[in-house]
């Protein structure tokens, strides 16, 4: 089957495989989404390795969950390394063990292992890790696991954590028989994660989306809180109030790399959003409720109109 570049494809429709024999998972960096896919490896019986410069965090994943360090002399024995870091922290671990790799691929008793990467923007990362796979022939796919909580670091990492969740995946584009290839290599060895549905993109078309559905969130929620109001909402919220501020709740210095990264994409939408609530203030300005009554059916009608759409497609 081809993929086209730009369109989203559902890996149900790829060939699958099993895991099979004795298989080893390495991780960089132990934070909720590493340790999530640390957690969920150990839990299925898989031997886990795991780098992270945070020795409290290595130290912890000990009692449990990983069996050894992830290094140059190690990741040969990986089947998949997950990069689980930010993006830069991801394309600087690649640059540094490229050429381990390359050895470790070359091994004619190992096919060496697969490298995905799980930061949160894909042109930045795959750009430059589609190059270094290509110069060193190790094998790289990008992934983006849409899962996560508004807390942070591996003691809320849970074996749990993208049971029935959509995972993105960004490969590189070349022969349509290697890509298939290597995605269903993807598909095998995360099916212990429990990932509820896969999708493939570009890097483009992947930051162009989640600038909206996930950075854009962010921005509003954080901005929302803003407001002097907020120190007087207790006993005035319940539903609508909690939906809304979840995830202001943010790790400043990841999302500012993330967001930078995916900078002009963000932009637009931040420009979209604020065109549409400056509408809203102009109607109620004007005291023009027929124009508000019809900028509010107007956003009930889209969304109305994609529930009905995903019910369709599920």
């Amino acid at each position: 089957m081809t993929v086209p570049a730009n369109k989203h494809a559902s890996l149900e429709e790829f060939p699958s495989g099993n895991l099979a024999g004795s298989v080893t998972v390495g991780v960089v960096g132990l934070g909720l989404i590493g340790g999530s896919f640390a957690r969920a490896y150990a839990a299925a019986g898989t031997t886990v390795l795991a780098y992270d410069p945070n020795s409290d965090a290595m130290d912890l994943a000990r009692i449990d969950t990983i069996a050894g360090v992830l290094d140059d002399q190690t990741l040969g024995t990986c089947d998949l390394i997950v990069l689980a870091a930010y993006p830069e922290a991801c394309l600087d671990w690649l640059r540094r063990h490229a050429e381990a790799l390359a050895r470790a691929t070359t091994d004619p008793v190992h096919e060496g292992p697969l490298v995905i990467d799980t930061a949160g923007v894909k042109e930045h990362v795959c750009n430059e890790a589609f190059e270094l796979a290509k110069q060193y022939g190790f094998a790289f796919c990008g992934a983006h696991p849409m899962a996560g909580t508004e807390f942070s670091g591996f003691a809320h990492a849970r074996a749990d954590l993208f049971c029935g969740a959509p995972m993105v995946l960004v490969p590189p584009v070349f022969a349509d028989i290697d890509r298939l290839n290597l995605l269903d290599r993807v598909h095998m060895l995360l099916k212990p994660c429990g990932f509820g549905s896969f999708s493939v993109t570009t890097p483009n078309t992947h930051d162009r989306v989640i600038a909206f559905t996930s950075q854009l969130a962010h921005v509003v929620s954080n901005a929302y809180v803003k407001s002097p109001t907020a120190q007087e909402h207790h006993g005035f919220s319940a539903g609508s109030y909690r939906d809304l501020t979840r995830v202001a709740h943010l790790n400043p210095q990841m999302w500012s790399e993330l967001m930078m990264d995916d900078a002009d994409n963000l932009s637009f939408e931040l420009t979209t959003i604020i065109d549409n609530l400056g509408a809203v203030r102009d109607a109620l300005d004007a005291r023009d409720t027929n124009r508000l009554r019809k900028l509010l059916a107007e956003g009930d009608r889209i969304k109305r109109a994609l529930d009905d759409t995903r019910e369709q497609e599920a």
